[in-house]
């Protein structure tokens, strides 16, 4: 018999975070260690009236284990620029997407060479900018989310069946009603990005940060469990060239198969001036100098799941802790307004738990993990 929580999962994924309606053509992503919830989702998409399309891909947040190492291992340049039809046609054409990360080695990747992942994030560009503006448009329903393996309880230092609990509970699908449960932190979550509107002058001080940026202009999302489940943050795009001042990230940064430690970035008008960390340096400053837009942020983010309340070292759930920023190099969502355009978007983590502050327009807005409107 299915796990309940997993059935509950898949129906919070067709029913509210997809929101599948008849017709839709929903792609599928993941890898044979998530069967069950790949299974339980194409369920509940045929009776939402939709046609569940399942893949193994190697990009689209990892399907098959490996063959990614293979490509970039085996691989000619001109292959690894190649992109996939599969993944062409469900970006650019389908109505809807759930990426499950199901990986059983998060440190396959490890030992490639930087340069030919960066061949093939640069090649991929055009179809994610696609993706960003269809999502933008309101015409691609997408949702990334996780299927708890060994490899991730290894990595959040948890036994399996402990970090299964930690998955279900995040994602309310351990509760007998998760939709009303997320409908219930949107409403919550609305009541900030509204107070937001209209406003400018953003200040984010404390131990480990001394920023000032502009969000004049600019959109707050509301991230309420649509595009990511677990969710649980609001977001916009600050004006790209007003981000001045420093910040030290208190968790490291994961990204690529890689653990980037110690991070410390310097911005002067926008763009990174000076760039150290104590682990991983050079893919820092490697991934930094990709694109004229990596060196410029295209998300400001604040947690607000404090039902996340560990660093587990899966920036789909870290991102989203209670008392925590997150800034993004790279890429921008255009629905928040954002222009920076990138080949990369690299979510970094500062804990505000110890004193920092958020004003805005000279009002205070967030004190040491909670908001004060």
């Amino acid at each position: 018999m299915t796990d309940p929580c997993i059935v509950s999962l898949a129906r919070i994924l067709v029913e509210y975070s997809m929101n599948v309606q008849p017709g839709d053509r929903v792609g599928i992503i993941g890898s044979p260690l998530a069967e069950s919830l790949i299974k339980e989702v194409f369920r509940y998409t045929l009776r939402a009236g939709g046609h569940p399309y399942p893949f193994m891909g190697i990009e689209l947040l990892r399907g098959m284990d490996g063959l990614d190492e293979i490509l970039f291992k085996e691989g000619n340049d001109e292959q690894i620029q190649h992109v996939p039809r599969t993944d062409e046609m469900i970006l650019t054409e389908f109505e809807a997407m759930v990426s499950i990360r199901s990986e059983g080695n998060t440190h396959s990747l490890s030992n490639v060479d930087p340069s030919r992942q960066i061949l093939r994030r640069k090649a991929r560009n055009a179809i994610i900018e696609t993706y960003f503006n269809r999502s933008a448009a309101n015409e691609f329903n997408w949702c990334g989310t996780l299927f708890p393996t060994t490899a991730y309880a290894q990595d959040a230092e948890m036994s399996l069946s402990e970090f299964e609990d930690y998955v279900y509970s995040t994602t309310y699908a351990d509760t007998s009603d998760p939709i009303a449960k997320w409908r219930e932190i949107h409403g919550m979550q609305q009541k900030w990005v509204d107070w937001l509107v209209g406003k400018k002058h953003v200040q984010v001080k404390g131990p480990n940060v001394d920023l000032q940026l502009s969000i004049q202009g600019r959109t707050f999302i509301n991230s309420d469990g649509k595009n990511n489940m677990p969710s649980g943050e609001i977001f916009t795009g600050p004006v790209e060239d007003s981000v001045n001042g420093w910040v030290h990230f208190t968790y490291p940064a994961v990204y690529e198969g890689r653990e980037v430690e110690n991070v410390r970035l310097e911005f002067e008008d926008g763009r990174v001036i000076k760039a150290t960390a104590g682990k991983n340096e050079a893919f820092l400053l490697e991934t930094l100098n990709i694109d004229p837009g990596a060196r410029y942020l295209g998300e400001w983010a604040i947690g607000t799941n404090k039902m996340i309340n560990r660093f587990i070292k899966n920036i789909l759930f870290d991102e989203k802790i209670g008392g925590t920023f997150h800034l993004a190099l790279g890429r921008g969502y255009p629905q928040t307004g954002s222009e920076n355009k990138s080949a990369i978007h690299w979510d970094l983590i500062c804990d505000m738990r110890d004193g920092g502050e958020i004003i805005v327009d000279g009002e205070l807005f967030y004190r040491s993990g909670d908001f004060l409107i």
